[in-house]
């Protein structure tokens, strides 16, 4: 379900994986993934509000801000492709078509040539094509290796874009490597939002100011402040680090048995959110859409016709969870993968 940039904002939870579930990602390929998101979301006219690379999918939570009513100049838009490294349109080759329409006054077809570009702007499928793309070209061309890289075009939840639902979900995203066993503290991990933002990185420290902000529900938030605070939320959600390694090299985590967890839910219990997170939980990536119920059921009435003619309501509480969250979708199913 995707809302249109040019009726509303909108942050998306977005997950891809690499085809077979290849371990492809080493530093090298997590460095140039990264380089080349940050690339686009500038392009792209998105913000980046937190992500997380492993070593055979990614996780980005990024913000689509509605369609400007007053769209870039061709300057600007000059710009952004100035900051693109080998796209398939170039800086270069775009000033010489703009040229040509100026040179034979041509405003309409000045016009018509900028908006392939607009199209490419504000459009989270846009965002994350083009940064799969280009990936896939340039590790095909290290590996000297052909065909596709990705196993599925990409699946994203819906989120609702303010308050504890958008900061559960990022504290779920940047908590992958804890769960994992790579790392016991998230900021330890580099490819990652807080870990990119606790390295000093600009970008990544503004995503991080604005998801807090976001959260809170204030526009003007202190950048340090915004890091103090997000690092408060992750901890207090409990950290699953790891504790050395088994007799077959695999990390010992901390963290909830699966099937106690299960045990649990089916005897009714509640769990806190911390101990959710300590999970790999299926709603954060396949619920469809995540917040409050007012959200789910507002998001179900715009994309009903997504839903069966008999279902009369959008809201499904996340199985066992303290406090209240709902999805889109009831999975009944391993709810815990």
């Amino acid at each position: 379900m995707k809302i249109s940039s040019k009726e509303d904002r909108a942050v998306y939870h977005c997950i891809s994986r690499v085809v077979d579930r290849r371990f492809i990602f080493g530093p090298g390929e997590k460095e140039r993934f990264v380089e080349l998101m940050r690339e686009y979301e500038q392009f792209c006219g998105v913000q980046v509000l937190t992500y997380c690379l492993m070593s055979n999918h990614f996780h980005i939570l990024v913000e689509v801000p509605k369609r400007p009513e007053t769209l870039p100049t061709a300057e600007e838009v000059l710009e952004r492709l100035r900051g693109l490294s080998g796209a398939a349109i170039s800086a270069g080759k775009a000033e010489q078509m703009l040229a040509m329409f100026a040179q034979a006054q041509n405003a309409q077809g000045a016009a018509e040539y900028l908006e392939q570009f607009y199209q490419r702007m504000w459009d989270v499928s846009e965002f994350i094509k083009l940064i799969k793309q280009r990936f896939s070209q340039w590790y095909n061309r290290q590996t000297k290796r052909k065909g596709t890289l990705w196993e599925e075009r990409f699946k994203s939840v819906l989120v609702e874009g303010e308050g504890d639902s958008l900061g559960t979900m990022a504290a779920y995203i940047d908590l992958n490597p804890v769960r994992a066993g790579l790392v016991s503290d998230p900021a330890e991990y580099r490819w990652s939002g807080y870990g990119e933002a606790m390295s000093g990185r600009r970008r990544a420290k503004e995503g991080i100011q604005r998801l807090y902000g976001l959260t809170v529900g204030q526009l003007e938030v202190n950048r340090t402040e915004s890091l103090q605070a997000y690092r408060v939320r992750i901890f207090a959600h409990g950290e699953a680090g790891r504790e050395g390694i088994d007799e077959t090299a695999q990390p010992l985590r901390r963290g909830l048995d699966r099937e106690a967890v299960v045990r649990m839910l089916l005897q009714k219990g509640r769990i806190g959110i911390d101990e959710y997170l300590q999970c790999r939980v299926r709603y954060f990536s396949d619920g469809v859409a995540l917040g409050s119920r007012e959200f789910v059921d507002a998001m179900f009435q715009k994309f009903r016709d997504h839903f069966s003619i008999q279902r009369t309501t959008g809201a499904r509480r996340m199985r066992g969870l303290e406090p209240e969250l709902f999805t889109a979708r009831d999975l009944r199913v391993s709810v815990f993968a």
